[in-house]
């Protein structure tokens, strides 16, 4: 039997929810088990980097820089329109005002931060922090403004902060595609592992849980920084979607242009192998 793979995600709404049919024994896993690891995005994409995790969710804008050790499953990701990053701060101003810095995000290595950079169209003096210290950051002053993703996107305003800008719209104009958040990664050297049946498995996870929308939520309540259901509710309506079941070829074609921003900004090498594992036909 292949050993348990070590699965990480992270304890957001819409990861708990979508991975709960999977380590609850809900679905088939076709004979495969799963170690859940569960972190904030950014240290599961400082673990990615160094290989350490089997398979496990990442931020989109740092899969250039993983692609040739993991395979991008087509199944698991969070893509949409409408649900991108904001720039957040005390007053309302053109967020050309506050690219000068400092700017807190959540992670270097995260899609928001990416798509920060390729806004402003230059370095940005940036601010590393985890996600649900941001709001108190710009709330404060300690920043000048902030990126918000997950909860902090429908609790910003609570805080008296206003959106200076969207990035999720802007990514849109600027491509015409959906924007493409964060995604499941499986390594590409796991021996007896066929990242077809990892992604089918990964499949059942998420169509158990559109069918079953209320058996997860006490699984995602025990997880949640944010513990209003009402939020919670929210988070996962807006990343949880058609393309979290499959990826299409809208979100495939998405990731790859993302990935592409990434190569020609000079923040990942060129590399011509396949970035999904291939259907069999």
């Amino acid at each position: 039997m292949t050993p348990p793979l070590e699965l990480g995600y992270s304890p957001c709404p819409n990861d708990t929810f979508l991975f709960y049919a999977l380590v609850h024994g809900r679905v088939d896993t076709e004979g495969l088990a799963f170690q859940p690891w569960l972190a904030d995005v950014e240290t599961l994409n400082q673990r990615a980097l160094s290989g350490e995790l089997a398979m496990t969710k990442v931020s989109y804008g740092i899969l250039g820089r993983l692609r040739t050790r993991y395979w991008c499953l087509r199944s698991g990701g969070a893509l949409g329109r409408g649900c991108g990053p904001l720039v957040v701060a005390r007053r309302a101003a053109p967020v050309e005002e506050f690219l000068a810095g400092p700017v807190a995000v959540p992670g270097l290595h995260t899609t928001a931060n990416l798509l920060l950079g390729l806004r402003a169209g230059g370095p940005v003096e940036a601010v590393p922090m985890v996600f649900h210290e941001i709001l108190p950051a710009v709330a404060s002053g300690a920043v000048a403004a902030g990126v918000v993703i997950h909860e902090s996107r429908f609790t910003y305003a609570a805080k008296g902060l206003v959106a200076v800008a969207d990035l999720g719209q802007w990514w849109e104009e600027t491509s015409g595609l959906p924007i493409p958040l964060g995604g499941i990664l499986l390594r590409r050297d796991l021996p007896g592992v066929d990242p077809l049946v990892v992604q089918r498995v990964l499949r059942r996870s998420v169509a158990y849980a559109l069918e079953h929308p209320d058996e997860p939520m006490g699984y995602v309540r025990e997880h949640a920084q944010e513990m209003d259901d009402g939020v919670m509710r929210d988070h996962i309506g807006l990343y949880v979607n058609a393309f979290s079941l499959d990826l299409g070829d809208e979100g495939r074609r998405a990731v790859e242009a993302l990935v592409a921003r990434s190569v020609v900004a000079g923040l990942c090498p060129t590399w011509d192998g396949p970035l999904f594992p291939a259907r069999r036909r």
